[in-house]
């Protein structure tokens, strides 16, 4: 289609007697580095269609092999039954968690990197294997955040409190996988990115992350009076300052 609308272009140029042959020349010139920096700035949607499949193929399996935990699982945004009835003896790495924490894992990193092709679409050319480098940065983010958080816990001897807290953030974190998969699935097929529906999205993740938040810090409501200042300390630390650290480093 572009290259058909260069020809029209060029043909209609020439057919002008009244134009100077320099600008004739300037005109179809530009005309196609316009066309050859279309062509190069193109992407297929094939791999993110497969990566797509594989978050549903994943995300069918776990439901499969889970019934009444994913049930549960779904509910949490209404009721934090999950937690005491799967989540008070499990470990982090429970294969539930590993399994949907793949989707999240994709999911975060497709979003980010429509995100990155819609403000700086440059980068796609000057970046090789983009995706694949949001993809590793957010694992190794997450995995080191957990091991941290883990370790201070066993130093300060809070371990099953720092247990709980992660493992209720993870599933917060891989149910907001399936809200993910919805908008990619909107950017990718129905409507490019856009200002609103990055609002819209924003909105209900924050939404989300306080209803976590919520449950969370309402379950260890009296610890956190106890030893308020050791809680601020910690909410600086790691759960507000990595994330500024990230967004500076972003940027």
């Amino acid at each position: 289609m572009t290259k058909v609308l260069f020809l029209n272009h060029i043909l209609q140029v020439k057919k002008c007697n009244s134009c100077p042959t320099h600008l004739v020349q300037y005109v179809i010139f530009n005309l196609k580095n316009a066309v050859q920096y279309l062509d190069r700035i193109y992407t297929s949607q094939d791999w993110i269609t497969l990566l797509l499949l594989c978050c549903i193929i994943i995300t069918t399996v776990v439901k499969i092999a889970y019934p009444l935990r994913f049930q549960e699982f779904l509910k949490l945004p209404l009721s934090n039954k999950y937690f005491f009835v799967f989540g008070k003896n499990d470990p982090i790495y429970h294969l539930f968690n590993v399994l949907l924490f793949i989707p999240q894992a994709i999911c975060v990193a497709l979003l980010l990197y429509k995100v990155i092709a819609w403000q700086h679409p440059t980068m796609l050319l000057d970046t090789s294997f983009l995706f694949i480098k949001i993809l590793g940065g957010f694992v190794g983010f997450v995995v080191a955040k957990i091991i941290l958080e883990k370790t201070i816990g066993i130093i300060l001897n809070i371990e099953n409190i720092i247990h709980q807290y992660v493992y209720q953030k993870l599933s917060y974190r891989n149910l907001m996988s399936v809200l993910f998969l919805i908008m990619l699935f909107i950017v990718a097929y129905i409507t490019p990115i856009n200002k609103e529906i990055m609002i819209v999205f924003c909105l209900v993740t924050l939404v989300i992350n306080a209803i976590a938040l919520f449950y969370s810090y309402k379950t260890n409501r009296k610890l956190i009076i106890t030893n308020f200042f050791y809680f601020i300390l910690y909410l600086c630390a790691l759960e507000i300052s990595p994330y500024i650290i990230l967004y500076k480093v972003f940027m």
